[in-house]
């Protein structure tokens, strides 16, 4: 029933939702072209894809703990005299200094010949082999924490494609209300007309014709009120977008949505469509996942760390020795290094609980947000079917109203009338057309709304 009920207020949409009276007209803008625009113009998209950029780094810097540290160190120095001393901490006497290959030799306590310019060159290399799990979960945290910043870029697309929604349909209610002012503009013209040539008969009284010369006045009043008003919306839409100021919009209409309202899926339907692609949803999925990776990171601070190290030593001169010798020495060595820090058994058994505990309110927060999508989408469903049920009761409305002013007007013109009566159906006639404007545009809007809530815009 709803479904046949929507292709019945599609083919009025299609007619009846047509903004072709320009109140800043210079381009004709659909709204697809608008959201294309703001892809590229506005600058809430630009901040989150400059973000992107910065997480995408992030990972190309997560994943380069992989890769071996090298590092390399050069010194130069001076070294003064080397003073040799008694255990008294006298310089006079001598002290017995073994040579290897000549014995026991005599050496004279006091300054000591020494080569002053030094130099020293380290080169170390290290390979990670085991870190308990740290890096991989970092890694994995970096490209969650991509993904949010492209899910960010989305989000951010679609809050303004909304926005620019609202603004384009709130652009054609008020063409379509302009169109509405003018037709009862003329309508009322002919009437002032009509009633100047009766009174001329001497069958209206000039009080007659002042009572509708203030009705056109209203409308002639309400007319710019509304021109105005479109001009205020483009501005709006200017500054979202970025767009210079001889930049002026005339909507186009909106068949493609009116086609689009014909193939109205079920509610269940939709909310399988938002529990696929909203981005809160997944957003939250993505913190669980990312609240996961915490809790591995945290365990990994209470595992050892193992790592290949490979060094290279040349320096001179050789001051560990009783006599300082003027000469280089080169040593290098391979090994494999084991770091493991005890204190974190007793020290660490707290933020892992604490990274669990965060885990589980993470998924609880998923839950949540599940709910709530599903509880918008169910509402924004039964607000869209409610309006179409009030495009409909409106269409009835201006049938009606319509009926009652030829009525009245034929007989007003027949001398059967008052003309409060035919000032009551004119009012009638104008608020209902006014009415079903608002109503299928109210109507668009909550199908907006719903393709906002499951970030299909």
């Amino acid at each position: 029933m709803n479904h046949r009920l929507f292709c019945t207020l599609a083919v009025t949409m299609t007619v009846g939702v047509s903004c072709c009276v320009p109140a800043c007209a210079q381009q004709r803008m659909s709204l697809q072209s608008l959201f294309e625009l703001a892809d590229k113009q506005s600058q809430r998209v630009k901040v989150s894809e400059v973000a992107l950029k910065a997480a995408e780094e992030g990972v190309a810097s997560a994943k380069s703990a992989l890769l071996p540290s090298v590092e390399f160190s050069l010194k130069g120095s001076y070294t003064g005299n080397a003073v040799m001393m008694s255990r008294g901490f006298s310089t006079g006497g001598t002290t017995e200094y073994v040579v290897p290959g000549l014995g026991p030799q005599q050496v004279v306590n006091g300054k000591q010949p020494t080569p002053h310019w030094g130099n020293s060159f380290t080169a170390q290399a290290s390979q990670v082999i085991y870190a308990g799990g740290a890096i991989r979960s970092g890694i994995e945290m970096a490209k969650i924490g991509r993904q949010l910043a492209e899910l960010d870029v989305e989000k951010n697309r679609q809050e303004v494609r909304f926005l620019l929604a609202g603004y384009y349909l709130d652009f054609c209610k008020l063409q379509n209300q302009s169109q509405v002012i003018a037709k009862n503009i003329e309508l009322t013209e002919k009437v002032i007309e009509q009633m100047k040539a009766r009174k001329e008969q001497g069958t209206v009284l000039s009080n007659d014709i002042t009572r509708y010369e203030l009705q056109l006045q209203n409308l002639l009043l309400t007319e710019v009120q509304l021109k105005d008003a479109q001009a205020i919306i483009c501005h709006q839409i200017r500054t979202t977008l970025h767009l210079g100021e001889d930049f002026e919009m005339d909507a186009q209409s909106l068949d493609e949505e009116a086609t689009e309202l014909k193939a109205l899926a079920s509610e269940d339907m939709w909310q399988q469509t938002a529990s696929e692609n909203n981005i809160g949803v997944r957003q939250a999925s993505l913190a669980t996942e990312m609240s996961k990776q915490k809790v591995r990171n945290t365990r990994a601070a209470s595992r050892p760390s193992l790592a290949v190290v490979v060094e290279n030593h040349l320096f001179g001169p050789y001051t560990n020795d009783l006599i300082p010798k003027d000469a280089n020495v080169n040593v290098w060595f391979v090994g494999i290094g084991v770091k493991y820090n005890l204190s974190n058994l007793w020290k660490n058994n707290h933020a892992i609980r604490k990274s669990k505990h965060e885990n589980m309110q993470a998924s609880e927060s998923e839950q949540l947000a599940r709910e709530g999508i599903e509880n918008g989408v169910q509402a924004s469903y039964t607000n869209l079917l409610t309006s179409s049920v009030e495009v409909s009761t409106q269409e009835k409305q201006v049938e009606l109203a319509d009926q009652n002013y030829a009525v009245v007007r034929n007989r007003y013109d027949n001398d059967l009338a008052l003309l409060t009566d035919m000032l009551d159906a004119s009012n009638m006639k104008l608020s209902a057309d006014m009415a079903l404007v608002n109503a299928r545009i109210n109507m668009l809007y909550n199908y907006y709304k719903l393709k906002y809530i499951t970030n299909t815009l």
